[in-house]
């Protein structure tokens, strides 16, 4: 981005600029849209987005407070003589404008890029293709969005001389506005598929809507293997006076056409483009990939290059993580892996991501940074940049890995340790150099830093669980949207977060801004305080061993019963504390925990009055069957049952209560009776009762360790339970019961996803391990393994087994390695 005045920014996006006479404006060069992830901003502009479950303005004071001077706004801004506004109707529509002025600047090309898959894969690899004979500015990761194209694109600036950018959609109507942003010169359209299709009427309508895009572009790259996008695409090239890079596998009729040949590793891609010939080959072998890489041949055809000079390159292509991975370390520390690309940009996200991570749980901070290729600086200037983002973001120690970085220490004020290269970080790594630190890995994809991780790492069991930090923020907005917006929340994180990980998941709650935590016994809610979770828990089992623990941390208990709520509040009293934080459980028939009568009630009040031990900040009760339409009376009657019992109490206690009944189905199905909080539970990984678009959060997998061949006379497993038909190819993976695995899933109930399909889970399952019948496929030793996630829905699963998700979740073993993915 372009340093650019206030009153320059104004204009550009037709804000009235507001500030004192005796304000002197800072000059623009960067800007911030997340408050929390702010620490340092006299040049930054703080934008201030409003949607439908968070306010930006609401931090405006916070922030004005840590330095930031300049804000762009959609309401009107209190006077300050310590900060200016840029005052619009929609802050997202003016940080879009401000945007396409931006890159209205520069003439060197833009890629721009859409589709429903492949996307971020297609940027990646065409930047690696032509970082050597390029200076490129792309999109950080997945930044896609109505926010995160205006986002890339103002890293636009004269150090780059070709851009690639990314677009996504999800609604009609969006892409008219990042249209104008990107405005590529040369366009790519992926694939059209089932993403996002709720909003759309038909796989027409998504084509016409992402075409838009390329409105003004002079080349398109497209595949035309199906009749439909063929003649839509044509149609609009046509129009709009656009240069077809038409491309197709099967029909040999077109412009540029592609032969395959496979084998095990690696597909050799044939060209032919307007009678000349050429070939690379890709270390690939699915269809996904190979779509890829001809979409990216495709386009140095548009930039008049010929794949053929890329065959290298081509064949050293990796896979793209789009997410970075938070995993746990040695030595009580966290890994955060971000080791598939490595520039100024996405080095400043990872270092807020690194930040965040090491405050919540109080570790030091450490990067681990590669070498930095192909930006444009000279490296001296490069590596002062860096360093500036070490200061910026408060890291404590770097180590440097590469011979350029290694060349530049004067550059770093941070404590540094450089190696020229892994072989000689490996050679003197001590895994007790490393200590209570979250830890940043960073790194150009041709360093291979898997291998530092791999060093780092706590587990290394071949089974892991990963979870989408993206999917829970995504579920926890699905349900928040449901809420009027003064509604409290508390989300369930007990049973280590159903088996999700407790800390990690209640530290991304904290930053989401949740109000409540609820655990079931004290240990879990101690665990999450010594993590420094400071979120208000409520305890939901208190048990007398456990009260001087709630007191020291601060955890509320829920009171039950008469006996629970003297005890309680006779060891408060011992402590010197008053009003100490509580909540009264009401038993409206489920017949578990909870005063169940009007005189129970009553006594509890009476109690209460005559101490001041304790302040009750809730009343709620449980409802038995909200997820069953026949209960519903039932339902209805608890519901006026807890209301005649909140009545008793709130017209006893002279302060303000809130209550709570509803769980994650009655949010969705009952949404009247939220009152002044909700607790959220099963919602929040990613099932839905009622078909709410709540996203897959967890995937369990593992890989391929030994594949063998059986006969038809041959048996599988113990007992001789795994019967064959007929010669079959068996692969053993390394899961079993032990893993949570449930031994039901064996003989052919269960299945697994591999290679791009699924296969039977064959004889019994054992202890550590169990096989599958992968014949048909070409499946191979160290293939991944998908027991549930995208492909295997875990509702699919409890059916199989006559259970809960609940059950599945919590049930998987604390030996697998939780993995935590964050685009």
């Amino acid at each position: 981005m372009l340093d650019l005045s206030l009153h320059e920014i104004a204009q550009a996006v037709g804000g009235k600029l507001l500030m004192s006479p005796s304000f002197t404006p800072p000059v623009i060069s960067s800007l911030a849209t997340d408050s929390r992830t702010v620490h340092r901003g006299e040049n930054s502009l703080f934008v201030a987005l409003k949607g439908p479950v968070y306010n930006a303005h609401n931090y405006i004071p916070e922030l004005i407070k840590k330095g930031i001077r300049a804000f762009l706004v959609s309401e009107e801004p209190k006077p300050s003589i310590d900060a200016a506004f840029i005052w619009v109707n929609d802050t997202t529509l003016a940080l879009q404008k401000l945007a396409a002025h931006n890159r209205k600047q520069f003439s060197y090309p833009v890629i721009g890029i859409t589709g429903s898959n492949g996307k971020t894969i297609v940027k990646e690899w065409l930047h690696d293709l032509l970082s050597d004979g390029h200076k490129i500015v792309r999109s950080p990761k997945s930044y896609n969005s109505q926010v995160g194209v205006p986002l890339s694109v103002l890293l636009m600036d004269d150090h780059f001389d070709l851009a690639i950018f990314e677009a996504g959609i999800s609604q009609p109507g969006e892409m008219q506005h990042l249209a104008p942003v990107i405005s590529p010169e040369i366009g790519i359209l992926t694939n059209i598929g089932d993403a996002h299709q709720e909003f759309f009427s038909s796989l027409e309508e998504k084509l016409q809507e992402k075409l838009v895009l390329f409105t003004g572009a002079k080349k398109l790259v497209c595949r035309i293997d199906e009749d439909w996008i063929y003649t839509q695409a044509a149609d609009f090239c046509k129009e709009n006076k656009i240069e077809p890079i038409f491309w197709s596998i099967e029909n040999q009729h077109t412009d540029l056409n592609f032969s395959l040949k496979k084998n095990t590793r690696q597909t050799e891609i044939s060209g032919n483009y307007q009678g000349r010939s050429f070939s690379f080959a890709i270390p690939f072998v699915n269809d996904s990939a190979i779509e890829n890489a001809c979409h990216c041949a495709a386009a140095l055809l548009a930039l008049q290059q010929n794949p053929a000079d890329f065959r290298e390159t081509f064949s050293q292509l990796q896979p793209v993580a789009m997410r970075l991975e938070l995993k746990q370390g040695i030595n009580n520390c966290t890994i955060i892996n971000d080791f598939y690309n490595s520039d100024l940009n996405s080095l400043s996200i990872a270092l807020s991501v690194l930040k965040q991570q090491a405050v919540s749980a109080q570790q030091k901070k450490v990067l681990i940074l590669s070498d930095i290729l192909q930006t444009g600086l000279s490296k001296k200037e490069l590596y002062s940049k860096v360093n500036s983002l070490l200061e910026e973001w408060e890291i404590d120690q770097l180590i440097g890995i590469g011979a350029e970085i290694s060349k530049h220490r004067n550059c770093f004020s941070v404590k540094t340790t450089l190696f020229s290269d892994y072989k000689e970080f490996e050679a003197g790594f001590n895994r007790q150099a490393f200590q209570s630190s979250a830890i940043l890995i960073k790194g150009a994809r041709r360093f291979r830093f898997e291998r530092i991780s791999g060093l780092l790492q706590q587990k290394a069991h071949q089974t892991v669980l990963e979870i989408s930090v993206n999917a829970l923020v995504h579920n926890l907005n699905i349900f928040r949207k449901r809420l009027r917006p003064e509604t409290k929340i508390m989300v369930m994180v007990k049973a280590f977060s159903y088996g999700s990980g407790d800390i990690e998941v209640a530290r991304v709650l904290q930053h989401q801004n949740v109000d409540y935590l609820a655990v079931a016994v004290a240990d879990e809610g101690v665990r999450l305080r010594n993590a420094g979770i400071s979120v208000p828990v409520i305890v939901m089992n208190p048990e007398q061993d456990s009260f001087q623990n709630m007191i020291d941390f601060g955890l509320e208990p829920n009171i039950y019963s008469i006996e629970l709520l003297r005890n309680f509040a006779q060891n408060v009293s011992a402590a010197g504390i008053q009003s100490f934080a509580a909540h009264l459980k009401i038993d409206t028939g489920m017949n578990r925990l909870g005063f169940k009568s009007s005189e129970e009630i009553s006594e509890a009040c009476e109690f209460l009055k005559n101490s001041d031990a304790l302040k009750i900040k809730s009343v709620f009760s449980h409802l038995a069957g909200s997820d069953e339409a026949a209960l519903d009376n039932f339902t209805q009657s608890q519901f006026e049952k807890f209301d005649r019992a909140f009545d008793q109490i709130s017209s006893a206690l002279p302060y303000h209560i809130d209550r709570h009944i509803l769980n994650s189905a009655g949010i969705e199905r009952f949404p009247q009776k939220q009152y002044e909080m909700v607790r959220l539970g099963i919602g929040l990984y990613g099932v839905s009762l009622t078909g709410l678009p709540v996203q897959n959060m967890g995937t369990l997998k593992s890989t391929v360790s030994q594949i063998k061949t059986a006969g038809s006379d041959e048996t599988v497993g113990y007992n001789r339970k795994g019967k064959l038909d007929s010669e079959s190819r068996i692969a053993i993976v390394p899961i079993g019961y032990a893993d949570g695995m449930n031994r039901k899933l064996g003989n052919r109930n269960g299945v697994a996803f591999i290679k791009g399909q699924r296969v039977p889970i064959v004889g019994n399952i054992c202890m550590d391990m169990l096989m599958l019948d992968v014949t048909g496929t070409s499946a191979e030793v160290g293939d991944t393994v998908e027991f549930f996630g995208p492909h295997i829905p875990i509702t699919e699963l409890a059916e199989k087994i006559g259970t809960i998700p609940y059950e599945i979740l919590t049930g998987i073993s604390q030996r697998v390695k939780r993995i935590y993915l964050q685009e």
